[in-house]
């Protein structure tokens, strides 16, 4: 009997993978090469449009060599979320970078429909708050700051689109213009009630709506690879579509409401699915996680915007060589003797929402080591996900259960214990560590009507501190992120006067 075989393309920030996916789950070939991120100036975060599509050709070749004449059922797609690019309709020649998720430059935009009082309409039908992460905001940047988009786009000579999108129109030679209902529905355009493009939200935005692509489930067959676009035959089939942190969802099998999700990435994503569309009264974002066969299921997601990133910054603040060196060094003291870290870099996510604030560190005393300065860095790790998932909870009504962990940080097992132990909560560790990668097979596999089973944990960390210990360690934190609010309030008055 021959296996269905599926090429997995997870495109992320700072790399594009490729992962060759039988039925099982089993990865038998895989490739990946580095992304470059610029910051030309200070808070803004982009890459060449051009090189994404280059890396995601690269890996699906050196796949393709590795796998020899097997044939190839199809493709499913993960990427990188949040971040949007402008190209045109004709040459399919981008006009401008992609601006990433991280990136701050729509931030006036955002602050001039919030004063206008229109922060409140956006987040009721998109589910999300009223940030510059998200792209609309961003679209609008691109067309005003790039001499004559504006009236290109006005002629219907242009389009938008997610990276997913980007990478579908170069894939079938300019073809297909569309897009999955889990990234239409990161947008900040997209109507999560009416499942449409929302044309108030579009004018709010001053964003033309027939930029945007046409948004279908995310099992969809999209499309087909034209003639030369990759080292694959022409005509493989595109067979899904779907966010990296919805994908990841998907690929640990949860397919109910109860269990979370947390992506431990450059910054970490949690995710819950919810019985129906539900709006969040406590700074979480409402999403749709994914579509099958046009059946749309509901989630709550809390985006934390520097996660795994803050041990790489305070690895370089403390002279090491990297993150695994901070590691070690945090793990010879027993705790941070009373020293926390806020990782306010790019301010804070969810569930504060506060773009404005920047990183502090409290507890200071002339016992203070560099040890305890790593393990406070780890811990705010922790300590961040505990914020989010405590938010879902109460969005939630009820108590959540098991927290399945996968990303580079939830290698650390000093890290997942602690998190654990905070949380009164399992912490389930995935055995494999492209997880995204997996839930896009998983996806693609579906599309194909063969179900592939989810990825299993490698480890399992249960709950070992007192509750007394970790009440003390969670006020700690919150007491830590007050006084970063309040300083950044007082900044903010005081520049007023």
């Amino acid at each position: 009997m021959t296996s269905e075989l599926i090429l997995a393309i997870d495109q992320g920030t700072t790399n594009t993978k490729a992962l060759l996916v039988d039925q099982a789950g089993r990865v038998l070939h895989q490739a990946s090469v580095p992304n470059v991120v610029t910051y030309p100036r200070p808070g803004w975060a982009e890459q060449s449009a051009t090189a994404l599509v280059d890396g995601v050709r690269q890996v699906i070749a050196d796949v393709v060599a590795q796998a020899g004449d097997r044939p190839i059922s199809g493709i499913g797609i993960s990427n990188q979320r949040e971040s949007i690019l402008v190209w045109d309709a004709d040459s399919g020649e981008p006009i401008g970078p992609v601006v990433i998720w991280q990136c701050r430059r729509s931030a006036p935009r955002c602050d001039a429909l919030r004063a206008s009082g229109h922060a409140e309409v956006i987040e009721a039908r998109t589910g999300l708050a009223l940030d510059p992460l998200f792209p609309a905001a961003k679209i609008a940047w691109l067309l005003d700051y790039i001499p004559g988009a504006r009236d290109r786009a006005k002629n219907g000579r242009l389009r938008a689109g997610t990276v997913d999108t980007w990478l579908l129109w170069t894939l079938t030679g300019g073809a297909v213009h569309a897009t999955d209902h889990s990234n239409a529905s990161r947008t900040q355009l997209f109507n999560t009630e009416t499942l449409t493009w929302d044309a108030e939200l579009c004018a709010l935005f001053d964003v033309p709506q027939s930029l945007l692509a046409e948004v279908r489930s995310s099992d969809s067959r999209f499309g087909l690879t034209a003639q030369g676009a990759t080292a694959l035959p022409a005509g493989t089939p595109i067979l899904a579509m779907i966010g990296d942190s919805h994908a990841a969802l998907f690929g640990h099998g949860v397919r109910v409401p109860g269990t979370v999700k947390a992506t431990y990435g450059t910054g970490t994503s949690l995710m819950a699915l919810t019985p129906g569309r539900v709006r969040s009264t406590h700074g979480i974002s409402s999403t749709i996680a994914w579509s099958l066969n046009g059946s749309v299921q509901h989630a709550l997601e809390g985006n934390i915007s520097v996660s795994g990133q803050t041990a790489a910054f305070a690895a370089e603040l403390l002279g090491l060589a990297d993150a695994a060196a901070l590691s070690a060094l945090a793990e010879t003291v027993a705790d941070s003797n009373g020293v926390a870290f806020v990782p306010a870099l790019v301010g804070l996510g969810a569930p504060y929402w506060r773009a404005d604030a920047r990183g502090t560190i409290t507890g200071l005393s002339l016992g203070t080591k560099p040890a305890h300065l790593a393990r406070a860095a780890l811990e705010a790790i922790a300590f961040q996900v505990a914020d989010v998932y405590s938010a879902m909870e109460a969005d939630m009504g009820a108590a959540l259960g098991e927290l399945r962990a996968d990303g580079g940080a939830s290698r650390n097992a000093m890290l997942m214990q602690f998190e654990a132990d905070i949380l009164d909560r399992p912490v389930a560790v995935a055995a494999a560590p492209e997880v995204s990668a997996l839930g896009a097979a998983a996806l693609a596999f579906s599309a194909l009507g063969i179900s592939m089973p989810g990825v299993a944990a490698a480890r399992q960390f249960a709950p070992g501190m007192n509750s007394g210990a970790a009440n003390e360690h969670r006020q700690r934190w919150q007491s830590a992120v007050t006084q970063t609010l309040a300083t950044q309030d007082r900044h903010t008055s005081g520049g007023n006067q």
